[in-house]
């Protein structure tokens, strides 16, 4: 993989269009072209939540978040239920639906559910918003784009984060988390779909931006054009192992193309 800039100038740190080892040879203004293409194209913008926007648990350990759920479950009485390895590695959002498959529609699902919401809601407060976000997300508003949230994160806790930065007008009424049908997060399409129907989109007109996997595979499967974001090395890894044609280390190339595409039209 190699990380090359955008452009001649730069504000603040570097920021990279990431592309693959196979295209090491390509001119960068195929990859530039490509961004470009993806963004001025999109009417519809789908953002994940965690990770585009903001790191929600940035100051609140996730770990701790994790070790919570399982503390419960041990007080419930079920942590016999998980085998040696998902308990060494504890993850919510795969515990969760893990436990939904085994217990669809119980109580049980449902209080877990909710700790979790009530976790996410604490860690609003410390989360650490994504650099060039908000300017990103004000200006793509500000030029007309339909904005929604698409997000495996509680409905409940992305408000409240969005609410704190001003940001919610920009997305309200289409902030589509996660529900008690736990078997339709992400990858699945669901959200996705929900987003497009009720802005009246059409797939090849909106554009997904998300930081993992599961994210291009909704994409996919909803028939959405991807765009990659990955803060670090890790992800960006993930990602094109995933098969994501356009990645970007950073949002402010984003921005950058939607600002000079204005100044472009004036």
């Amino acid at each position: 993989m190699v990380r090359r800039p955008l452009g001649n100038h730069h504000h603040g740190p570097d920021t990279f269009l990431v592309t693959s080892d196979t295209t090491r040879t390509d001119p960068m203004a195929a990859e530039t072209g490509r961004l470009r293409e993806l963004i001025t194209g999109a009417r519809f913008v789908l953002f994940d939540f965690d990770g585009p926007i903001c790191r929600l648990f940035a100051g609140h350990s996730a770990e701790l978040v994790s070790q919570d759920m399982m503390d419960w479950l041990e007080r419930q009485g079920l942590l016999w239920q998980l085998t040696q390895e998902e308990r060494s590695q504890p993850d919510p959002y795969v515990l969760l639906p893990m436990m939904d498959a085994r217990h669809r529609g119980s109580d049980l699902v449902a209080a877990m559910e909710e700790r979790l919401t009530q976790q996410e809601l604490r860690a609003v407060v410390s989360a650490q918003p994504t650099a060039y976000a908000d300017p990103l997300i004000r200006t793509w508003a500000a030029l007309g784009a339909r904005l929604a949230i698409t997000s495996n994160n509680s409905a409940r806790a992305v408000s409240a984060y969005l609410k704190s930065r001003g940001l919610v007008d920009c997305f309200a009424p289409h902030i589509y988390g996660r529900t008690r049908e736990l078997h339709r997060q992400k990858p699945d399409p669901h959200h996705l779909i929900r987003a497009l129907r009720a802005m009246g989109a059409a797939g090849e007109t909106a554009l997904m931006i998300g930081d993992s996997p599961s994210d291009l595979q909704a994409a996919e499967q909803a028939g959405v054009p991807f765009l990659g974001y990955a803060r670090n090395e890790r992800k960006q890894k993930l990602l094109r192992a995933a098969g994501a044609e356009v990645v970007v280390s950073a949002l402010e190339p984003v921005l950058r193309v939607l600002r000079d595409d204005v100044g472009r039209t004036r």
